[in-house]
């Protein structure tokens, strides 16, 4: 015995052109871009790029942490910076770095793209840094 099933053709309702699900023919919302930043940075594992943007170098809970107890910050073009140093770290087969940028030091983990920690001019005199292989003064 051959039975065969009728396929019922679609409606138009039926597509969604627009490729997400459909909650009383309209669009389900799910949390805004600035949101999903926001709780990026509350885990510490931020991009530190230009707000926005999801690609860069990534800090750790760590250095958030000690930037923001010793007043740390980067402008968009120490950023820039920052990366490039990083990049060269990684060109030249560096695993952890130490970056020195003006008034600030900056370890960094190459292989993993994350800042480890930041000092400031302040905390800089008579520290030890241990476990780097590489230093990029910019």
């Amino acid at each position: 015995m051959n039975v065969v099933n009728k396929i019922k053709p679609l409606e138009t309702g039926d597509l969604n052109p627009v490729g997400g699900p459909r909650k009383n023919d309209s669009l389900v919302q799910g949390p805004s871009f600035q949101d999903t930043l926001t709780n990026l940075s509350k885990t510490g594992a931020t991009s530190a790029s230009s707000p926005g943007s999801l690609a860069g170098l990534k800090f750790s809970n760590h250095a958030v942490e000690r930037m923001r107890s010793r007043g740390v910050t980067f402008s968009p073009e120490q950023m820039e910076k920052l990366e490039s140093a990083v990049k060269k770290a990684a060109d030249k087969g560096g695993r952890d770095s130490l970056i020195l940028m003006n008034d600030k030091a900056v370890i960094v983990s190459v292989k993993n793209n994350t800042v480890i920690t930041v000092v400031d001019k302040a905390s800089l005199k008579e520290n030890v840094f241990t476990n780097i292989d590489s230093t990029i003064v910019i």
